[in-house]
This record gives C-alpha cells, sequence and structure tokens, in this order.
C-alpha cells in the first residue's frame, strides 16, 4: 500500500550546520550571555536594514516595549495603532504607561489605512502622539503615506516589523521609515535566534535610551542613570540570528517563489490570495488567502494534514483584556471571519505546494 504523504506544518524553523557551530563556539568561550556576539549582531542586523542603530532585545514585545521608552512615550500619551495583528502590539502601549487608539485597516493589506488613520487623529481633535504601524504577514504598510501623516501631525511612526525581515517599500528596506522600528525573532518568524528582538533607529539618543533601558537602566559597570528591565539577548540566540541573517535572503526568495506558485494555482478559485501594491515587496511571513467559507476550509486542509491557520480570529479590541475600548473597525471584524493563512515557508516544496492548491482546488 502507498504510505501517507507527510504532514505539511504551517511553520518550519531551519536550522542548519552553521548556527550549530556558531552556538558550540559561544559555549566553548563560556560568555553565554549579552556580551560581543551581541553587538556584532545588533550592527550587521542595523546595517541590513539600512540604519545607524540596533539594540537586540529578549523578544519581539520587549523590542516595542523598548523603543517606547526610548522614545519617551509613556503614561498620559496615545499611540493609534491596527486592531489587526498579534494582541503584543496593543500590549507593549499599555505595558509603557500609554493609550492604545484603534484605526481601521485597509481590506486588501490588512495594514492600517491611511485615511482611517487621518480620521481617527481627527476625532481625538489631535492628541495623539505616535503611530504604530504594522506590517503584517510581511507585507509593508503604507509607510510613507504613514509618515506624512506624522510629519503633519508632528506624531512619533513606529515601524512594528516583526513579521518583515527584509521587505521593502520604493526598495527600502522596512526599520528605515520611522523613528524607530522593532523585530522579532520567534521560531515561526522569516528568521528567527530562537527567541529574541531588536529595535532599529538612526538616532543615536533613542539607542543610547534603548541600550540602557534594555540593561537595568545601566550607563556604567554599576552606575544606573535610567530605570530599566533585563530585557538582554543572550549571546547564543545573538550567534543563531548571525547566522540566520546571512541566509535570510534566500529565505526570502523562496517564500516569494511559493507564494508566487500558490497564487497562480489558486488563480480560478473562490478565495481571495495576497495582493501586492507596486511599490512594495511581499516577503510572505504568512501566506493568507480569504473566504467566507474558513472555517470549513480550515478542517477540510487539517483532513489533508496540511497545517494552517487563523491570524488573528478576534480583532485585538475584542479581546477580554480590552473590554473598556470603544472602538469602531467593523473592516477589521469582517477580517477576522474569513482569513486564513496557508504553508509559504522555504521548507516546502513544488509537490507540497501542488497538494496544497489540489486541496484548496477540491474543496471548492
Amino acid at each position: 500500500m502507498p504510505s501517507e504523504p507527510d504532514p505539511i506544518p504551517i511553520a518550519n524553523p531551519d536550522f542548519g550546520r552553521e548556527e550549530k557551530r556558531r552556538v558550540a563556539e559561544v559555549l566553548d568561550s563560556g560568555m553565554v550571555a549579552d556580551g560581543p556576539i551581541v553587538r556584532e549582531f545588533e550592527a550587521e542586523f542595523a546595517a541590513f536594514c539600512g540604519v545607524d542603530h540596533g539594540v537586540a532585545t529578549s523578544n519581539g514585545t520587549t523590542a516595542l516595549q523598548t523603543a517606547f521608552e526610548a522614545l519617551d512615550l509613556g503614561g498620559g500619551d496615545r499611540i493609534l495603532t491596527t486592531p489587526f495583528s498579534f494582541i503584543a502590539s496593543a500590549n507593549a502601549i499599555q505595558l509603557c504607561g500609554a493609550e492604545p487608539v484603534f484605526a481601521d485597516i485597509d481590506p486588501e493589506t490588512y495594514n492600517l489605512d491611511p485615511d482611517a488613520v487621518v480620521e481617527t487623529i481627527e476625532t481625538y481633535d489631535g492628541a495623539i502622539d505616535a503611530i504604530l504601524a504594522v506590517h503584517l504577514y510581511g507585507l509593508p504598510a503604507d509607510v510613507e503615506r504613514l509618515r506624512e501623516i506624522a510629519a503633519e501631525y508632528d506624531l512619533l511612526l513606529i515601524e512594528d516589523a516583526a513579521q518583515a525581515h527584509g521587505a521593502t517599500v520604493s526598495e527600502t528596506r522596512v526599520g528605515a521609515f520611522g523613528d524607530a522600528a522593532c523585530f522579532s525573532f520567534y521560531p515561526t518568524k522569516n528568521m528567527t535566534t530562537g527567541e529574541g528582538g531588536m529595535v532599529v533607529t538612526d538616532d543615536g539618543h533613542v539607542a543610547d535610551r534603548a541600550a540602557r533601558f534594555v540593561n537595568h537602566g545601566r550607563s556604567d559597570t554599576y552606575e544606573h542613570v535610567d530605570v530599566g528591565h533585563n530585557f538582554r539577548l543572550t549571546s547564543i540566540a545573538a550567534a543563531i540570528g548571525r547566522a540566520q541573517l546571512e541566509k535570510l535572503p534566500a529565505y526570502v526568495e523562496a517564500r516569494r517563489e511559493n507564494a508566487a506558485r500558490l497564487t497562480a494555482g489558486l488563480a480560478d478559485t473562490p478565495v481571495e490570495t495576497p495582493i501586492e501594491p507596486a511599490d512594495r515587496r511581499h516577503v510572505y511571513h504568512q501566506y493568507t488567502i480569504r473566504t467566507e467559507r474558513r472555517d470549513e476550509l480550515l478542517e477540510h486542509l487539517d483532513a489533508h494534514d496540511i497545517g494552517a491557520g487563523i491570524y488573528y480570529p478576534v480583532a485585538i479590541h475584542e479581546q477580554p483584556a480590552y473590554d473598556a475600548f470603544d472602538v469602531s473597525a467593523p473592516i477589521a471584524e469582517a477580517a477576522t471571519e474569513e482569513v486564513l493563512s496557508i504553508p509559504v515557508h522555504p521548507s516546502i516544496n513544488e509537490h507540497d505546494i501542488d497538494r496544497i492548491v489540489d486541496a484548496v482546488r477540491g474543496f471548492f
């Protein structure tokens, strides 16, 4: 009897000999905590983004909180963001003492709708202090327009690029548009350190504040000029990150090639496939389709051993932790009912893509 095909996971972190070699070097050195390897990773990742400074953190959420603290955002401030994201985007705002304000999304890109951003700012009579733009699924938000809005209303602009390593807008990589930008290196991301994050910025003062904040407010061995956290990245994680960063361009190309095959295969089906505006380069952290029959399709794919995930089934403002927030975001709420992400990561091959396409087509 023919053997059953292997399951196709929704994500599959890739660790090879180079990651293992570099981790072994760190272990042999005995310097496993924060140290020179972390500084090298910070510099290399900042250069990749086209900015001057990088500050590594323990994860993507602490990167966001660190950026807000470094930009002096906190109690009494309002930070406008999307309700359609992982909850960390909004939680980090509250953790720094600020208030999240939500504007609705564009129904095609799933990112902040600039027109809704302007409408929300006007609703608050301009009493907004910053915009947090999330580059969801690996597709950059309209940061050029958002940067114009931020300048017009004298707001800070922060990029949440947790899912968008290497994505570009007008050939400039994300991370270079805001006053600061934040990345996550969680295992399922386009590159990983096992767990970790990074704040990048062109502002040396912001970088200095961020570096102190993640290290107990320390400016010297036992001189603490600020109140800070222990949000440091380990040298072991940084060693993995340096190897992964070298592979990232190839990972991105593989994801884009897989996405193109999926789009071609699903072209005449009832599902909506991802779009890529002419000025933006999608890196497909997730390949997210849309259908009114989402839940049925999810069950069908699961029955065929094809991993799929709903990112995200509940808008942030509809979470129990955000009951007190009065938000109107009908486009985001509609998206939560219909989006479904299917495998696109570099570990899948053409045969896997054919299986995925055949399963979706078979469902309809």
